[in-house]
């Protein structure tokens, strides 16, 4: 009984910790919400419910870059305590996405800040790292199953080679069952829609929003 009675209080308290950037608490809150038996799955639920509000608190510019990553990274470190009990789980994943940064580009800050907010919304993540070969996407895509492709760019030199990726898609037949998501500091809408992208991204936010979408149906 006073595990239910104390639940609420506690899940409540675990968002917050996200929302306010309190990352020392939410370990705690996290192992005391494991002993008490709360399952991991809701406790994982309360933080993806935290980095929601961060979320739309970067949309409206009530926090920054430096908050999205901050949380991003708290995010992170609690996923870290709830994975050893998430295991063997019969919840399957929202989807799966492969996420990289396109070759010869090593910036990683908005492709990670991505990758967690995926992670928060329930979608398994492959993360490739930066300076991916159009090849090693697609090997990837295969080898997962993926349902979509998420391509950073921040260099302007190194965009068009999104354009080769879609292009090895399609030699593989993979183009029809992978929708394809890109976005960084090099790239525009109109660029996106040359190069053959299903849709871009000019915020990891609104990126997260375009594939909860694609997998609705």
């Amino acid at each position: 009984m006073r595990v239910t009675l104390h639940k609420g209080k506690l899940l409540e308290k675990i968002r917050d910790c996200i929302v306010l950037l309190n990352g020392g608490e939410l370990e705690e809150l996290i192992r005391e919400a494991l002993t008490e038996g709360i399952p991991p799955l809701e406790v994982l639920n309360a933080m993806s419910a935290g980095m929601d509000e961060v979320g739309k608190k970067y949309e409206s510019q009530e926090y920054f870059l430096s908050e999205l990553i901050f949380s991003g990274e708290i995010f992170k470190k609690g996923m870290a305590l709830l994975e050893p009990h998430l295991k063997g789980g019969n919840s399957p994943p929202r989807g799966v996405v492969v996420v990289g940064t396109i070759a010869n580009d090593l910036h990683d800050i908005g492709k990670n800040i991505f990758l967690t907010l995926l992670m928060a919304a329930g979608f398994k993540v492959v993360d490739l790292g930066v300076d991916v070969p159009p090849e090693k996407f697609v090997e990837a895509i295969k080898e997962n199953h993926a349902e979509i492709l998420g391509i950073s760019a921040l260099l302007t030199a190194t965009a068009p080679g999104i354009r080769e990726v879609i292009r090895l898609l399609e030699e593989n037949n993979l183009r029809g069952r992978v929708k394809v998501i890109v976005g960084g500091a090099a790239l525009t809408r109109e660029m996106a829609e040359e190069f053959g992208a299903d849709a871009y991204a000019k915020t990891a936010v609104e990126g997260v929003e375009v594939c909860k979408r694609w997998v609705e149906g």
